[in-house]
């Protein structure tokens, strides 16, 4: 089957840098030992401390002060988190690293390992044994048995549709199920996501399966470095043969009572029995991006993860740059202190883990633009031109230097 030939993506708008602030008084990367795989039932006493010591803390972590806005009412969920994605401040947590099944949620992790692997213009049969293990009841977006499809239309079945299929035929082309696990396994520990236990690679609810609202932050902060991700994750509707298919994100796409939340540019959603909903997103307002991630709201209406994200985006937009930080997103474990300086030998059309070959429908952006010099922070750099790596003072994490990010709402009201 053919790549499909129309994809509708938000534009894109904002460039900035993401990297972290690494800060001589930031907290040590402490995980606890030996966490059990099994969730529990309340958040236990003692959880992770990577990132710092209050992110371990059970219960709501701010520093409410003169002039920071007091958190939203109605907050359910029992985990959360609100970070900045270019400073990597965390400003609000709540059972940040409770280990909870992530549903769909880790197929972040599953893109950022996979996605780099495979150029989109690449075409695979489906074979019987590529959809063996497909959960009863998953999400799919309707793989056939015998057809032919072209990596970027898995990838669009994979972020649009949650398509367990496309991320069990994905899995068999990176050398199996098996394979594949233990990759985002071994990604996993090299972002410092010492919270996640990898068992299905498409977040199906399985025994031993957790990751924490803390991990799926850093599983999306990473990917969203990475050009095809951004673009993916950002995509509302797409062909998928001969149907349209629509992003399932409902602060992308919107809903009867969820409107299109104002900067959104992603990422990923998972709902599953045992996971519940669960939810973590990115947007950009008046050239700040925010991460949040939300874990299995109590409050069992239509829709609430994603309205408890839009109340914890809303304070997080009036917050940032008049809250102290709890704790911070910490770099992958393989961050060097040492990198080239930017010039024209660190210059490249390609973004860092952007598969080779991925002109086509829908890869390149509509608009971009440069962000202006506005950081006060040690070791932040900022964006100047892109397709340049930076060396981060205090510590090194090799970053593309332009991180668009796809935001059409930006530029109209919200409903």
């Amino acid at each position: 089957m053919p790549a499909p030939n129309t994809t509708v993506r938000r534009s894109l708008l904002v460039a900035s840098a993401t990297l972290l602030s690494l800060s001589v008084t930031a907290p040590a990367a402490l995980a606890a030992p030996t966490p059990s795989t099994s969730p529990t039932a309340t958040p236990p006493a003692r959880m992770s401390t990577v990132g710092g010591a209050r992110l371990g803390m059970p219960g709501t972590q701010v520093n409410l002060a003169p002039g920071v806005p007091v958190l939203p009412k109605d907050l359910t969920a029992r985990s959360w988190i609100v970070s900045d994605a270019e400073s990597g401040e965390v400003l609000a947590a709540h059972n940040a690293h409770w280990r909870l099944p992530p549903a769909s949620t880790l197929k972040m992790l599953f893109a950022d390992t996979v996605l780099p692997r495979f150029p989109r213009s690449a075409e695979h049969k489906v074979a019987a044994s590529d959809l063996k293990g497909v959960g009863v009841g998953s999400s799919v977006v309707g793989i056939k048995e015998g057809a032919t499809y072209s990596v970027h239309d898995l990838w669009l079945g994979v972020f649009l549709r949650s398509g367990n299929d496309a991320v069990h035929v994905l899995s068999q082309m990176n050398g199996g199920v098996e394979q594949t696990v233990q990759d985002m396994q071994d990604h996993a520990e090299e972002l410092q996501a010492l919270d996640t236990n990898v068992v299905s690679p498409d977040g199906y609810d399985a025994p031993g399966q957790v990751s924490s609202a803390y991990d799926l932050t850093l599983f999306a902060r990473s990917g969203l470095q990475k050009k095809d991700f951004r673009d993916y994750c950002s995509t509302v509707s797409a062909t998928f043969g001969s149907a349209e298919i629509r992003n399932t994100n409902r602060l992308l796409s919107g809903d009867t009572d969820v409107p299109v939340y104002q900067g959104i540019a992603g990422v990923k959603n998972g709902n599953t029995t045992h996971a519940g909903a669960t939810f973590t997103g990115v947007a950009e307002r008046n050239g700040k991006v925010l991460l949040v991630t939300v874990m299995n709201p109590e409050k069992h209406e239509h829709n609430e993860v994603y309205k408890e994200t839009a109340k914890l985006f809303d304070w997080g937009f009036q917050a940032v740059g008049k809250v102290n930080a709890v704790g911070e997103l910490v770099p992958p474990k393989s961050a060097s202190s040492t990198a080239p300086q930017p010039g024209p030998s660190t210059s490249a059309a390609q973004d860092p883990g952007q598969a080779a070959g991925t002109g086509g429908p829908g890869s390149k952006p509509v608009a971009s633009a440069t962000a202006a010099s506005r950081s006060g922070g040690v070791g932040i750099a900022l964006a100047v031109a892109g397709g340049l790596l930076v060396l981060l003072g205090g510590g090194a994490f090799l970053v593309n230097r332009r991180w668009p990010l796809p935001d059409l709402m930006r530029r109209r009201a919200r409903p």
